[in-house]
């Protein structure tokens, strides 16, 4: 037996020999053979067990390097049935076919972000005629997507064409999805007018983290909102972007400006103390919304009559819109009649519209229309309001019924 047993042995024995009170000699010897026996055994033991153990490592190793190598070959082989199944199929082109029947054209105001605040006061009446709520909203473009509608931009319904040498506006081609029908959506007065955020509305267009279009406003409460859903531009930026099959090349509508209170909810206009720096931020909203789809159009500068104004004062605040609000917005060719009263050609007002760029000139009426006369399209808008869901269902059946839409939160008193 090696020395360093030995010397663990009978120190063992010592151990023992005290622990029993047991100092015969005699004794010791029995406890020296016991002890040994003992200690063989653990050391036999220990020994099997590093044995054994090594054998299960090398072959846990081993089995291993089989199962990388099997792993290794089977990215080689082709994909089994199960795998090819799951595979996406490859997306079927959409197809296209030419459309020339009647564009429709709708129109709304800013929502109602706070029904509890626009329907009482004495601007709940003119809320209950012109303004639709959040929930009505969604309803509508609902309603809009499950009939086959699909959002195009008013832009690209018309264009110039030359024409015996004399550039002419027409209508364009229009290749839509097969089964689908053109609709436009116009936004009026989306300036945020300081009655407007007083009574209901949210008070502004912002920028969040990412560069998303979202709103900002106080509750009825005094705490400041910041909001993806209480507005037509974020509700309709996301509901696009959930059925894309909803917007003919990525349209989403047209936002109709004044100009004497500033737009989207900045005080821009020229009067205002800090116009500079409140049009340096609506700058970054337009370009935004101009990124995503939106358009403008002019709503004139004063919210003006056009029938009723002098011609003076017509001209000079067609030159103070485009001083003020085209610098922000750019160029564009659509003109939104307020009040919805259009002048006819014939008409010195007429002409200075076609004069200052203007060539699709948006009034409103019952149906959608259209008439087409030298270097302008006029057209008929259909509005989207109080007034029309209350008392004009019959009008509106082959947008939406508006028994189904009408938010329970509205007055009833038509």
């Amino acid at each position: 037996m090696p020395t360093y047993r030995i010397i663990i042995l009978e120190e063992f024995l010592i151990i023992i020999c005290k622990f029993r009170g047991d100092k015969s000699m005699g004794k010791r010897f029995k406890i020296l053979i016991a002890a040994s026996l003992i200690m063989s055994t653990a050391l036999l033991s220990s020994c099997m067990s590093i044995i054994t153990s090594d054998n299960i490592s090398k072959e846990a190793n081993a089995s291993k390097k089989v199962e990388q190598n099997e792993n290794e070959n089977k990215k080689d082989e082709p994909n089994t049935p199960d795998q090819i199944e799951k595979q996406e199929p490859p997306k079927e082109e959409v197809k296209l076919v030419p459309y020339e029947g009647v564009v429709e054209h709708i129109f709304f105001h800013p929502l109602i972000a706070y029904p509890e605040l626009a329907f009482k006061g004495n601007q709940a009446k003119g809320y209950n005629d012109y303004f639709v709520t959040v929930k009505e909203f969604n309803s509508i473009i609902d309603s809009l997507y499950k009939k086959g509608f699909i959002l195009v931009d008013i832009n690209s319904v018309y264009g110039i064409v030359e024409e015996n040498g004399k550039k002419v506006i027409k209508r364009a081609k229009l290749m839509l999805p097969e089964g689908k029908k053109p609709i436009i959506l116009s936004i009026d007065d989306l300036n945020y007018y300081k009655y407007m955020i007083k009574n209901g509305n949210v008070y502004k267009l912002i920028l969040d983290s990412d560069g998303n279009i979202a709103t900002y406003s106080k509750n009825p409460e005094g705490k400041d909102v910041i909001s993806y859903d209480n507005e037509i531009i974020p509700i309709l930026d996301k509901f696009v972007e959930e059925h894309p099959d909803f917007s003919l090349n990525g349209a989403k509508g047209t936002i109709a400006l004044t100009g004497y209170e500033g737009i989207l909810g900045y005080r821009t206009d020229f009067d205002s103390p800090n116009h500079e720096l409140e049009r340096a931020e609506a700058l970054k909203i337009v370009k935004r919304l101009k990124k995503t789809g939106w358009t403008f159009a002019s709503h004139s500068y004063g919210h003006f009559d056009a029938p009723k104004v002098t011609y003076d004062k017509f001209v000079r605040d067609t030159d103070k819109w485009k001083k003020e609000v085209e610098s922000l917005t750019g160029p564009t060719q659509v003109y939104i009649y307020p009040f919805g009263s259009r002048v006819l050609p014939g008409d010195k007002k007429f002409d200075y519209l076609l004069k200052s760029g203007f060539k699709i000139l948006c009034a409103v009426g019952p149906t959608s229309y259209e008439k087409i006369v030298p270097n302008a399209v006029m057209t008929d808008r259909r509005h989207i309001d109080g007034i029309g869901l209350h008392s004009q269902r019959d009008l509106f059946l082959d947008l939406f019924d508006s028994n189904e839409i009408i938010d329970s939160v509205r007055p009833d008193n038509y």
